[in-house]
């Protein structure tokens, strides 16, 4: 790798970090805290790309994306930012930038794009951008759309490429993963948001409602919320509507389409729910919603986000006890995000204090009929549990780690029914095991990182780098040194 790499970031370690791995594999390094000396050294000529944070002291680093355009059309832009949010993802890909990677960033692969930039040849082509496009600082308050797991990061990145094409796009995923709220915002965050927006669901699908939402929508979107419950002269009537769009006298003004559907609308075309020719017109570009238990390093950054929100509508601050958030990993959230809004919101209510325990989320969670607790020494019983039939369905007293191991395996294939659970298993459960077996073993060890690296039989630096890794949330317990 060669190459001039011009690095923003107001965070010491992260400098460091880049500074030391680029330079290791050839590059020349100018690192810095500040945007304002990031712009001196593009305008003078500097550097062959550029890796700008985005939250920085002195501006935001995608704002300055247009400015590093228009003085050197060829030079490379990498985003980082901790603001693993939709918007974030759409803004970068506006602004033009080579790449966007959100923190914590994995940095072979950051490594990996660096060298493309580098190595990929000046286009004089690339054309510099006409406007600057107006500032999104935040998604459709209903339901977060914010997600560091790679799942959620490609769901960005594919709604930002797709985000204003002429494409109908169908999102797919299970209830309460946020697909209307998705849909919603590729009208929102879209060229289209100051036009028209309507929405039609099954319980209003008549001749009249669909032409209404067609003229209300004119030059906007048209949401279609589950056409597999639609009835068949429904479905034939959505049939004709988007014939019309396509082929009418007003196609310059038409409406997007933009539908949802169940995790396999393929599924309902076979079983005769969905018409084969109604799907194929939605589907030009598909759009898949993973679970919220296929990317479980979102939960926490999720509840906390739903927390602080429904502080600022009224309700007490609270936040999450260390035992409540290893509760909320644990649990298999078949509502998905709905259901952890849901539980976020009524521990806001009801919780005695300002931190929520592990004993009131599982009050909440048997409540709720779905309670699953957290991997335990076989045998035992949760605080505040006595044994009964929840308790016998553990492996029983005696039983070995494996066999613990095994039993919660099983669960896990069995909340799938006959389906599978979503690739990449392997890595997902080595993950789940090593984050406890830290967080314990420092919890131990009073969070001396020393003792807990001797009791785990790893060396100091082996133990900081898989905190960073893990993201293990730093405390005044534990604390890196």
């Amino acid at each position: 790798m060669d190459g001039t790499v011009l690095i923003a970031d107001d965070d010491r370690t992260i400098r460091t970090v880049l500074t030391q791995a680029l330079t290791r594999a050839g590059c020349r390094v100018h690192a810095t805290g500040s945007l304002a000396q990031l712009s001196k050294w593009v305008e003078e000529g500097r550097g062959d790309l550029v890796i700008t944070d985005v939250m920085m002291p002195d501006g935001n680093g995608i704002d300055r994306i247009p400015a590093i355009r228009e003085a050197r059309p060829d030079l490379p832009v990498i985003v980082i930012s901790a603001q693993n949010t939709i918007v974030t993802a759409i803004r970068a890909t506006e602004a033009e930038a080579f790449e966007y990677l959100p923190k914590p960033f994995d940095l072979p692969d950051l490594m990996n794009k660096a060298g493309r930039a580098l190595s990929r040849r000046p286009r004089k082509s690339d054309p510099a951008p006409d406007a600057v496009a107006a500032p999104r600082d935040s998604a459709d308050p209903a339901m977060p759309l914010i997600g560091h797991a790679p799942a959620m990061q490609a769901l960005f990145r594919m709604v930002a490429r797709v985000l204003n094409a002429d494409l109908p796009v169908l999102i797919a995923g299970e209830p309460g993963v946020g697909k209307s709220t998705i849909a919603r915002s590729f009208h929102e965050l879209s060229d289209r948001r100051d036009l028209g927006l309507a929405v039609l669901t099954s319980a209003d699908a008549s001749e009249q409602a669909i032409s209404a939402a067609a003229e209300k929508a004119r030059g906007g979107t048209i949401v279609i919320e589950n056409p597999a419950g639609f009835d068949a002269a429904a479905q034939a009537r959505l049939i004709g509507l988007i014939e019309a769009l396509e082929s009418g006298p007003n196609r310059a003004s038409a409406p997007r389409i933009v539908a949802t559907a169940g995790p396999d609308p393929q599924a309902d075309v076979a079983a005769g729910r969905l018409r084969s020719d109604l799907y194929y017109r939605l589907a030009g570009v598909m759009v898949a919603v993973p679970p919220l238990r296929a990317r479980i390093d979102d939960i926490l950054p999720l509840a906390r986000h739903l927390l602080a929100r429904a502080a600022s509508q009224g309700l007490p601050e609270r936040d999450l006890a260390d035992d409540a958030a290893a509760l909320l990993r644990a649990h298999p959230f078949p509502g998905n995000v709905r259901e952890l809004e849901n539980m976020m919101r009524r521990l806001a209510l009801t919780a005695g204090g300002p931190v929520i325990t592990g004993a009131e989320l599982r009050e909440v969670l048997s409540q709720q009929g779905v309670s699953r607790a957290p991997a335990m020494i076989p045998g035992s019983t949760a605080p505040g549990e006595t044994a009964g039939p929840a308790a016998s369905a553990r492996p029983g007293i005696g039983a070995s780690l494996s066999e613990s191991v095994e039993a919660h395996l099983q669960r896990y294939f069995d909340l799938h029914g006959e389906g599978l659970p979503p690739p990449g298993l392997y890595e997902r459960i080595l993950h789940e095991v090593e984050r406890p077996l830290l967080q314990v073993s420092l919890d131990a060890t009073g969070g001396n990182q020393l003792r807990c690296a001797d009791l785990l039989g790893i060396n100091r630096n082996t133990l900081r780098k898989k905190l960073t890794e893990l993201n293990i949330e730093v405390t005044r317990r534990r604390k890196l040194m």
